[in-house]
């Protein structure tokens, strides 16, 4: 069966609008003029057999701005916030003639908003050439605030400072082709609205995971709309970088019961969020921010399905990651890994080649689901990004856990008699300390959110080398560099897809602050005039040195069956009372594997000690060299370090 088109249409004389709801009892079309501000004609839709909405007017064309408003009861207490005062964003729309503006009238019944909603816009949309997603088998994902990254850049002309266009710059490309990235993973470029207590504060969104329209792209980081974002996605795949969306299907800015009616909520609330069995009036929040999509419900399992394919066929994106990944499998019975939508993504014929990321949890019941999503997800690993933290930090009885994570976290993703893994492994995100925070502070410094340091996460296992935050003090300074370089080493020898944070590679920090999400402002923004060149040089080793041997692109787990030895210090295999010494400080990992540039295999030692002190460690043979060095192993693993060796 084919599916009639929802949204704007246009047509040889005019165009179609289509929107679905089952509860409204009336919904009429509004057209603007060109600015958007007065209203010029109005359209009562017809409401077919199917619930969706229909009229077309003749002379429209492309640019034309609109809105809707929904006729039906208003009842909040029985989940019905029909109020026609509202200007309602059509969840289709590909286009919004101005970001969203937080106010309190959006909330208050009877209270015309015309002059507050941007409005949708009647739009054209080529396809764009589509290859296959740039990504390899343990690659490296480098992920990015858009406006954060680029606001400060000197070399990129101020009009395009902080937008999508900004990552097609030379200077951009230049240092991502340095760094040796993969892909980029953007995050949210949608049409975003505050959260209502930032104005007050004086603060906004920085991050736009609080969005309105799924389609629509937000006119501050995207001014040029899928123009702009097909313009740099064609730019970063000429230099053989893949792009992926970070898209946030689990709720929306609509927030709570005291929130805005902007979209959703003002057409069909009952069907397009989740709610509380009995209780129409009580919204779900396995989100942590007032309302849940219900993405099982067939209309909006349609919206997300044509959303994703809406960014692969008009800008040829190369994959998704999902915030909050369980609330898109879940049902009234819990998270279902075979659920419908999910199922629906990788089942589509534009979608199921493509990169999709899960964030595997969300607070709500049954909400940690790592390792649970079906292939070809991959998924966030949060387990590795704490067991490597703790074991740099000197925790105990962590050498195993270590151990684990490097060959690809069987005990998560073997489940189900799989064989490999699917594991995103990072040390860092956007959300949390970044990664020279992480070794510069104890405890989250969040003073500046406006919340007394009661948000954000408070188990960060992080430490400070003696002195809390920002010092002048050279040693110190010394210290955290050497840990934020033990600690991206141990990321790129692990087994599966590693990510790094944008700024993680150059010492970029955020003051301590690990939820930066409302500091649009030099706490985010990575100042590029302050770039640790030596912490640089080293990610870009890293990476090069990763794709140089073939056992770093593959994705079976790590089992000792000739791929993997695990030595003492002694250079002999360890044995259990090795692995059980609550103090061990010192793993040797080595590695069977074959050198592309060599063309032979080889083996690799990669070599940890964690210690304050430097160890001797004797690997078996007299044929090892440091890497890249060349150099004879003399046998001293520097303290809080990670070596390479080669055999030869």
């Amino acid at each position: 069966m084919v599916l009639s088109s929802l949204g704007a249409t246009l047509t040889a004389d005019g165009c179609d609008f289509a929107i679905w709801s089952h509860r409204a009892s009336r919904i009429e079309l509004c057209l603007f003029d060109a600015e958007g501000k007065q209203e010029t004609s109005r359209y009562r839709l017809v409401r077919g057999r199917d619930d969706i909405h229909r009229v077309s007017v003749r002379g429209v064309m492309e640019g034309q701005r609109y809105g809707y408003r929904a006729w039906g009861a208003y009842d909040p207490d029985k989940g019905s916030w029909f109020d026609p005062s509202k200007l309602l964003v059509d969840p289709y729309a590909r286009e919004i003639d101005r970001p969203f503006r937080h106010d309190a009238k959006l909330s208050l019944f009877g209270v015309d908003t015309a002059d507050l909603v941007p409005k949708a816009v009647v739009t054209r949309n080529p396809l764009a050439k589509i290859g296959k997603p740039l990504l390899p088998p343990g690659g490296f994902i480098y992920e990015i605030s858009v406006k954060a990254f680029t606001i400060l850049h000197p070399e990129i002309p101020e009009a395009s400072r902080g937008t999508v266009a900004a990552l097609a710059h030379p200077s951009i490309i230049s240092h991502l082709k340095t760094l040796g990235v993969d892909a980029v993973e953007l995050m949210p470029i949608t049409a975003w609205i505050d959260e209502r207590h930032l104005p007050r504060l004086g603060l906004s969104n920085a991050w736009g995971y609080n969005p309105i329209a799924f389609m629509a792209l937000d006119p501050r980081l995207c001014p040029g709309g899928m123009r702009e974002l097909r313009e740099t996605v064609t730019a970063l795949h000429q230099a053989g970088i893949g792009v992926i969306l970070d898209l946030v299907f689990n709720h929306t800015g609509e927030s709570d019961r005291h929130g805005a009616t902007l979209s959703m909520r003002g057409l069909d609330n009952l069907s397009y969020y989740r709610h509380v069995p009995g209780e129409p009036g009580h919204l779900v929040n396995d989100t942590g921010t007032g309302n849940t999509v219900a993405c099982d419900h067939p209309h909006v399992r349609r919206l997300i399905i044509d959303t994703l394919r809406h960014f692969v066929l008009h800008a040829g994106v190369d994959g998704f990651r999902f915030d909050l990944a369980p609330v898109i499998g879940r049902t009234a019975n819990g998270f279902d890994a075979e659920g419908a939508t999910l199922k629906a993504m990788i089942s589509d014929e534009a979608l199921k080649d493509r990169v999709l990321i899960a964030e595997p949890w969300d607070i709500g019941p049954g909400g940690y689901q790592l390792g649970n999503f079906s292939e070809p997800f991959l998924e966030w690993n949060d387990r590795a990004r704490d067991d490597i933290r703790r074991f740099w930090r000197g925790d105990r009885w962590t050498t195993g856990a270590l151990a684990t994570r490097l060959a690809g976290s069987s005990d998560i993703f073997a489940r189900h008699g799989r064989h490999s893994t699917r594991t995103v492994n990072f040390l860092a995100a956007h959300d949390g300390f970044t990664l020279m925070d992480l070794v510069s502070h104890e405890n989250k410094h969040n003073e500046a959110n406006g919340e007394e340091n009661r948000d954000g996460h408070n188990d960060n296992f992080s430490w400070n080398n003696g002195v809390e935050g920002e010092t002048d003090d050279p040693v110190i300074l010394e210290k955290r560099r050497r840990d934020v370089s033990a600690l991206l080493s141990t990321l790129f020898v692990s087994r599966g897809f590693v990510m790094l944070t944008m700024g993680d590679e150059a010492g970029r920090s955020q003051r301590g602050n690990n939820n930066a999400y409302c500091q649009d402002n030099a706490i985010t923004w990575f100042d590029w005039s302050r770039i640790d060149g030596r912490l640089v040089e080293h990610t870009a080793a890293l990476a090069a040195f990763r794709k140089r041997f073939a056992i770093f692109s593959e994705t079976g787990f790590l089992n000792g069956n000739g791929d993997v030895q695990w030595l003492s210090v002694e250079g002999r295999p360890m044995e259990v009372g090795d692995w059980d010494a609550p103090d061990n400080s010192v793993l040797g990992m080595v590695l069977t594997t074959h050198d592309r540039q060599a063309g032979r295999p080889t083996r690799l030692a990669v070599l940890f000690n964690r210690g304050p002190e430097p160890a001797t460690f004797a690997l078996p043979g007299w044929n090892w060299r440091q890497f890249p060095s060349r150099e004879l192993w003399n046998q001293m693993l520097p303290a809080r370090s990670v070596r390479f060796c080669i055999e030869e």
